[in-house]
């Protein structure tokens, strides 16, 4: 849920639900949402929420991709002021960076295969940077794993380096040491699903 301004920003920016929706984007600028989904973590009526998203999305500040029948938005980082709302949207009053960015979208996103996933690592991989975006361990026998990852590529609007491995896979890497294992930890981790503790045990 997106907190209630407090800082004056409606006043800036003419709307509190607009100022909403783009600490949502700004604030969690990888992520993608839906409109019912936006309405929800913003807390505001559908009908603000509709209006406020085409005004964006008209002038840039947003994009908009339809997947699954839905249209999900999100930040357009491509956009000239992208960094400065992303800085004005996760800086702290103390002028340190917020961490504690949304991840409501992960949760939705997963829902789908949670029966074949064991673990996910999401990283903030930066553009040119080495390294992947996604580690996904699971049973990916039938393929379910890798349509997901291209689902989430095209939710997210952008290319994705993402590897999938197995349970026994990951656990063997780990017990050596592998190299792709060992700086993949050294990556700035941004999401991480591991119910059973699998990223952490060594058979």
């Amino acid at each position: 849920m997106v907190k209630e301004n407090t800082t004056g920003l409606e006043k800036l920016f003419g709307s509190k639900t607009r100022t909403k929706l783009l600490e949502l984007f700004f604030a969690n600028s990888t992520q993608s949402y839906y409109v019912r989904e936006i309405t929800r973590l913003i807390e505001e009526q559908i009908n603000s929420v509709r209006r406020e998203l085409l005004n964006l999305d008209s002038i840039g500040i947003i994009k908009s991709d339809t997947f699954d029948n839905k249209i999900y938005y999100s930040a357009n980082m491509k956009h000239p002021y992208s960094k400065p709302l992303v800085d004005l949207f996760t800086v702290k009053v103390d002028g340190t960076k917020d961490r504690d960015v949304h991840r409501a979208g992960w949760d939705e996103y997963m829902r789908p295969v949670k029966h074949y996933l064991k673990a996910l690592v999401v990283t903030n991989r930066m553009p040119g940077e080495d390294g992947i975006d996604l580690l996904i361990v699971g049973d990916d026998k039938t393929k379910k794993l890798t349509h997901w990852a291209e689902v989430v590529e095209k939710k997210q609007g952008k290319p994705i380096n993402y590897v999938i491995m197995s349970e026994d896979d990951y656990s063997y890497r780990k017990s050596v040491k592998d190299r792709f294992i060992v700086d993949l930890m050294k990556m700035d981790i941004t999401e991480v699903y591991d119910p059973e503790k699998i990223l952490v045990k060594v058979k």
